[in-house]
């Protein structure tokens, strides 16, 4: 590919996004060797998911199947769609709605998958029916320790599996609204002033978002020891890499390119480039994630024992540990 930058007041860095023949057409032997090892990357991503998706259905309980498969799903999803906006430019708006939009839906997934690892709803509220939720967590009330922790109630429940299931549906409903305005000409990605539609619904989405991660957070810093030995901690690290590196990281990358930091080199615009470079990122990054999740997701799931005791609790878990790597 031509390495040269040029300014942002360059007639071709003011053009739209490249088409795809475009793309490949001004690949030289470098961009070649790069795009065919990314996408051979994201393809070993989809298979690896597919592999995990025959095992989970032949060793999982039914009750766990498809949370466990939304969840690990998501970083093939995320990295096939990146693979898909570096060979389609034009098609990176979609891309990145897919794949918010799937992530939405697995945040309130992975919610509900670490109820059901104690058991589901009653056996969470029997185990907890003398606790309480300590609720000031990120990202929403970190900065308010003062808050009084919540019982534990079949109500409250209802409201952190709310507070989930909104994102789920309204990032879904938010996506459908955004590419209706889209082909009507109101809503361009790029377009940040106060008249355009992306500043408003992005903002409106970014509220959500909050919203729909602070139950999670709660459910996990309250199950965090009973599910230790199930590899919890290390399963949310990942799912919050996920989270950071879609989101935020791509959000900085594009935030550079459209101040122009990021220089444009055509046929790319400064803003493509910038879309470019972030999807070449998250497509190494959710192959590495896969790979993790692969080792982590493998193993026969079984409820909690009921027993009150921790210590109880971690040798059952631990005897059955024995099939991780059946």
């Amino acid at each position: 590919m031509d390495g040269t930058n040029h300014s942002l007041f360059d007639p071709r860095c003011r053009e739209q996004a490249p088409l795809a023949i475009d793309v490949i057409m001004q690949l030289d032997i470098f961009g070649i060797v790069l795009f065919s090892v990314l996408t051979f990357m994201a393809t070993v991503s989809i298979l690896i998911f597919i592999e995990e998706c025959i095992y989970i259905y032949k060793k999982v309980p039914p009750n766990k199947k498809t949370l466990i498969i939304w969840v690990t799903g998501a970083s093939p999803v995320i990295g096939t769609m990146s693979c898909l906006g570096m060979w389609v430019p034009k098609a990176t708006m979609f891309c990145d709605m897919t794949s918010a939009t799937y992530f939405a839906i697995v945040i309130f997934k992975f919610l509900i998958l670490m109820i059901e690892e104690v058991g589901g709803d009653d056996a969470f509220l029997r185990r907890s029916e003398k606790e309480t939720l300590r609720i000031s967590t990120a990202p929403c009330c970190c900065c308010c320790p003062c808050l009084p922790n919540a019982f534990i109630t079949p109500r409250n429940l209802f409201m952190l599996k709310l507070g989930s299931f909104q994102f789920a549906l309204l990032k879904l409903v938010f996506t459908i609204l955004s590419i209706v305005l889209w082909t009507n000409g109101n809503y361009d990605p790029a377009d940040v002033s106060m008249s355009g539609g992306a500043i408003w619904i992005n903002s409106f989405i970014g509220i959500l978002t909050i919203v729909g991660l602070w139950p999670v957070s709660i459910i996990f810093i309250h199950l965090k020891e009973s599910l230790r030995v199930l590899k919890i901690v290390p399963k949310y690290a990942m799912y919050q890499m996920v989270l950071i590196l879609s989101q935020l990281q791509t959000a900085i990358i594009n935030i550079l390119a459209m101040n122009g930091t990021i220089a444009c080199s055509p046929p790319y615009t400064s803003q493509a480039r910038g879309y470019l470079m972030s999807q070449q990122l998250l497509i190494v990054e959710m192959f590495i994630i896969t790979l993790v999740n692969r080792i982590l997701y493998r193993r026969q799931y079984d409820p909690l024992p009921e027993e009150d005791g921790e210590e109880e609790i971690k040798k059952t878990l631990t005897s059955k540990s024995a099939v991780d790597n059946v």
